[in-house]
């Protein structure tokens, strides 16, 4: 095996040990995992197994990096022929050997992805847990198996959590321990939009009134809605932020008000919004879409701007209950994001603060931990009976 990349050193090396499958790039986007593993680190050495890569190399090898003292992103790196049988027994090699110093420590296997039991279903750790955080399955690109796999995980694991209350109620009789946690929020890192500052320099050019999108551009977003919206109020440029992926960016609409300014970091994303007059989640209403639990609105009211969405279940039922986000249909969006330019925001945002003060990802992972170590406990008097 070869390693290119950090090696791994750790504060104290007798930390539990997590480790984490995911099909989620941790330098990609900034979101729930990064954020729940990111405190997991700070009482447990965090391995975090992304999905392989594959490039015009001779050997297969793991390339890693570490975000934090106790953290390790570890990514496959694959030769470009490398067959789906070879694929999946390299990763077992390259989890084992990851695995092999810290046999003796309680060990908490962590899955994202179904897929990644192909490669790690002969593992045993103290506690299995689940953190379903999306429909997986519903997603462009799907894999076949993908329905299956994510059944014996379920058998497999000790605890389930899920991203959100609709996806909670659709996976509930699956499993005798399962909790929902929606998305939280960091309201210090997106609280700093609120404060003066300085307008990107490839935002500066952009006239105003602004609304913005920020999160990744794929299926999930109407594409039609946001060119004709966008159509119809010319005097209002809209700014949409995050990478393109399962769709092919020359299909994105252009107009003179509509502006694709591409990935940003998480740090450098309060830079943007502070310079917003509004935000809006124009998702399509679609299989893909009707389990999530936006991350990206606590974070655009935590920015201090007011807000319109799509009738995404979980913001309908939360946000919108609550008068903090207004939901909009394809006949009122106009309308809408008009009045949004035009409404005070002094009230909105005391109403704002009082409800986002109950949240945060520090309150989401020490509830997380609580469930998991009485899950534990449990297991060790009885083994948890899975299934419905």
């Amino acid at each position: 095996m070869k390693t290119v990349g950090k090696s791994p050193k750790y504060q104290n090396e007798t930390l539990p040990t997590i480790v984490c499958f995911s099909h989620l790039r941790w330098n990609f986007v900034f979101q729930r995992p990064q954020h729940l593993l990111t405190l997991a680190s700070k009482t447990n050495r965090v391995i975090y197994f992304e999905e392989p890569v594959y490039e015009a190399v001779q050997q297969a090898f793991m390339r890693t990096g570490q975000p934090a003292d106790s953290l390790t992103v570890v990514t496959p790196v694959l030769p470009l022929a490398t067959s789906e049988a070879q694929a999946i027994a390299t990763q077992r090699q390259f989890v084992d050997e990851l695995l092999e110093s810290s046999r003796r420590d309680p060990r908490i296997l962590w899955y994202y992805t179904p897929m990644a039991l192909r490669f790690s279903d002969h593992l045993a750790g103290n506690i299995c847990v689940y953190d379903c955080m999306d429909e997986l399955s519903a997603f462009r690109g799907a894999p076949p198996e993908l329905v299956a796999l994510e059944k014996q995980l379920f058998e497999r694991a000790d605890i389930v959590f899920t991203g959100g209350q609709s996806l909670y109620e659709a996976k509930r009789a699956l499993h005798r321990l399962i909790y929902p946690f929606p998305s939280s929020i960091d309201t210090a890192h997106f609280g700093t939009a609120r404060l003066p500052g300085e307008d990107p320099a490839d935002q500066r050019h952009i006239p105003h009134p602004r609304i913005g999108y920020f999160g990744v551009i794929d299926e999930r977003l109407d594409t039609e809605l946001v060119a004709r919206t966008a159509a119809a109020m010319p005097s209002v440029h809209f700014v949409m932020i995050g990478p393109v992926v399962k769709i092919d960016e020359a299909s994105l609409p252009r107009l003179d008000n509509l502006h694709w300014l591409g990935n940003k970091s998480y740090a450098d994303l309060p830079t943007y919004l502070r310079h917003w007059d509004a935000g809006w989640m124009p998702f399509a209403l679609n299989e893909a879409t009707r389990y999530i639990s936006p991350t990206k609105t606590p974070e655009f009211l935590a920015a201090g701007l007011p807000i319109v969405s799509t009738a995404i279940v979980d913001v309908v039922r939360t946000y919108g209950a609550e008068g903090l986000v207004a939901i909009i249909d394809a006949d009122d969006v106009v309308a809408a994001l008009h009045s949004l330019l035009s409404e005070p925001r002094d009230e909105h945002l005391a109403r704002v603060d009082a409800y986002l003060a109950t949240m945060s990802w520090d309150q989401t992972w020490n509830a997380m931990a609580a469930l998991m170590a009485r899950a534990e406990a449990m297991k060790s008097v009885i083994p948890l009976r899975k299934g419905a």
